[in-house]
């Protein structure tokens, strides 16, 4: 008979030594800086600090890669976008938050401006690639129901007209995000985008859609 041992099974396999959610953080900043076409497998494993087996085994190609990158940042967006559309603040000042988080994503404290991931990215690729298309699409809407379902409460409330358009709105309110963040690539200055921003609240806030 065969004395079991009281000594722990070893795992099968080698464990990972990486923190899955960092190397995807990481590998969006790559693309975040190069684009998709212009980052490499190489640039990848610079960045995530794993070799080409190890990237494909834990995201697959570089593909994969890059639509897991666009899936969370959306889902990082929305959370954001709940969190400053509080239904306590008033509507000026909850529209304000939104931007003021963009901007801040935009610049990056010691940074070159950058933009959107999802916008200065997703919109080249999204000519020829369907999946990045759907994701591009999913996006945006996903940020449309955000800012919808704040206008909704806002009429509900009385912050603005009775007969605004939640719908409309929402859609004027991410064009002036998208506009922030294209203009922060070609040069606009921090201060001026969020002057923007306000002029663009203040319509937003203060203009009934209704009839147009």
């Amino acid at each position: 008979m065969v004395q079991k041992s009281d000594s722990p099974k070893k795992s099968r396999g080698r464990p990972r030594a990486y923190d899955p959610a960092q190397a995807l953080g990481d590998a969006t900043d790559a693309f975040w800086r190069s684009g998709y076409a212009g980052t490499s497998l190489d640039d990848l494993s610079a960045a995530t600090g794993m070799n080409r087996p190890s990237l494909y085994g834990a995201f697959g190609d570089k593909h994969a890669l890059y639509l897991s990158a666009l899936a969370r940042y959306i889902d990082a967006g929305r959370q954001a976008m709940d969190a400053a559309l509080d239904a306590g603040l008033p509507l000026p000042q909850a529209l304000m938050r939104v931007y003021d988080s963009a901007l801040g994503l935009y610049f990056p404290a010691g940074g070159v401006a950058r933009g959107c991931f999802l916008i200065n990215t997703a919109a080249t690729e999204a000519m020829t690639d369907e999946e990045v298309r759907r994701s591009l699409g999913n996006g945006l809407r996903t940020f449309d129901r955000a800012f919808e379902a704040r206008f909704k409460r806002a009429r509900a409330q009385a912050e603005i007209a009775g007969d605004a358009d939640p719908a409309s709105l929402a859609k004027i309110a991410s064009a002036l995000l998208h506009s922030l963040a294209l203009r922060s690539r070609a040069g606009d200055s921090r201060a001026a985008l969020r002057a923007t921003a306000l002029a663009g609240v203040a319509l937003l806030c203060g203009t009934s859609t209704g009839g147009v």
